[in-house]
C-alpha cells in the first residue's frame, strides 16, 4: 500500500495527484493508493482520497504503508522516516501557486542529500523515483537535537 500525505495547510497540490493518477491508470503503480489530501480537491477512480484523516488512523496507514509519497513538509517527512519508511518527497512550488515560496524544495533536497528519502523537483521524475525506490535503502534517521538544545541553553543564560 502507498500512502500519499499532502499535509494540512490550506494549499492545493493537484499536480502530484494528477501524476499519481496517470501512473495508476497506466498500471505503473499497481498497489492500493490512499491519499490524505488536506485542502487539495481532486476526484479519481484510481486513488482512495480523504480530505483529512484522524491522527490515529493516519498513523495506522503510515505503519501499514510500504511507501510514503509526500509533499516537502518537514512533519510528514520526519514522521515517515522515523518509522523506517521509504519516502518519495515532492516539494510544493510557488510557480504553481502551491505555496508562498519554494522552501519545500530546500527541505526535500536536504533530506535527499542525506540519504533519508528520494526527493524530486520535477513531477515527471515521479515514475523513475517510484521504480528506483524498490532498491533504495534509506539511511536510518537519528534526530540531531544538539543545535536546538544549544539555542535554548544560550537563551536561558541571557534571562
Amino acid at each position: 500500500m502507498i500512502l500519499v500525505m499532502l499535509g494540512t495547510q490550506n494549499n492545493s497540490f493537484k499536480r502530484l495527484l494528477k501524476e499519481l493518477d496517470r501512473l495508476k491508470e497506466n498500471k505503473i503503480i499497481k498497489e492500493e493508493v490512499i491519499v490524505q489530501a488536506g485542502y487539495t480537491k481532486y476526484e479519481s477512480k484510481n486513488l482512495e482520497i480523504f480530505d483529512f484523516i484522524d491522527k490515529n488512523k493516519l498513523e495506522e496507514y503510515q505503519d501499514k504503508a510500504d511507501l510514503i509519497i509526500t509533499h516537502g513538509g518537514v512533519g510528514s517527512i520526519i514522521s515517515s522516516i522515523k518509522n523506517g519508511k521509504k519516502v518519495i518527497a515532492v516539494p510544493r512550488l510557488k510557480e504553481y501557486s502551491e505555496h508562498v515560496n519554494n522552501h519545500q524544495k530546500d527541505i526535500v533536497e536536504n533530506f535527499s542529500e542525506q540519504g533519508y528519502i528520494i526527493g524530486i523537483n520535477n513531477i515527471k521524475e515521479l515514475e523513475k523515483a517510484y521504480k528506483d525506490i524498490k532498491n533504495f535503502k534509506p539511511k536510518k534517521y537519528i534526530p540531531n537535537n544538539s543545535k536546538i538544545i544549544k539555542i535554548v541553553e544560550d537563551f536561558i543564560k541571557l534571562c
